[in-house]
């Protein structure tokens, strides 16, 4: 959930709060509305890595994705003006 709060089958979920449903969900939105984002699908094959804010299939785009981010290459955030840079330990 983004924003406002919201019931799941019954359940409340606030604002920050990941919820993992099952093959169907009753999504109500609180009296001031809510903002949410739900996805679905079939499970991924095989296994994930994951590598700070990073996950993939392959270390290789690990480490790819981790030189790429170092250099700036990924396309800003609109609206955002902050570079969080990767953390030293990671590099």
């Amino acid at each position: 959930m983004a924003a406002g709060s919201a019931t799941v089958n019954g359940e409340e979920v606030e604002s920050y709060q990941l919820l993992v449903g099952g093959e169907s969900l009753l999504l109500q939105a609180g009296v001031e509305g809510c903002r949410a984002m739900v996805l679905g699908g079939l499970p991924l094959e095989g296994k994930r890595h994951i590598h700070w804010n990073f996950v993939s299939s392959s270390m290789a785009r690990l480490k790819k994705a981790s030189e790429d981010w170092g250099a700036k290459r990924f396309a800003l955030v609109p609206g955002e003006t902050e570079f969080i840079p990767l953390p030293e330990a990671l590099r």
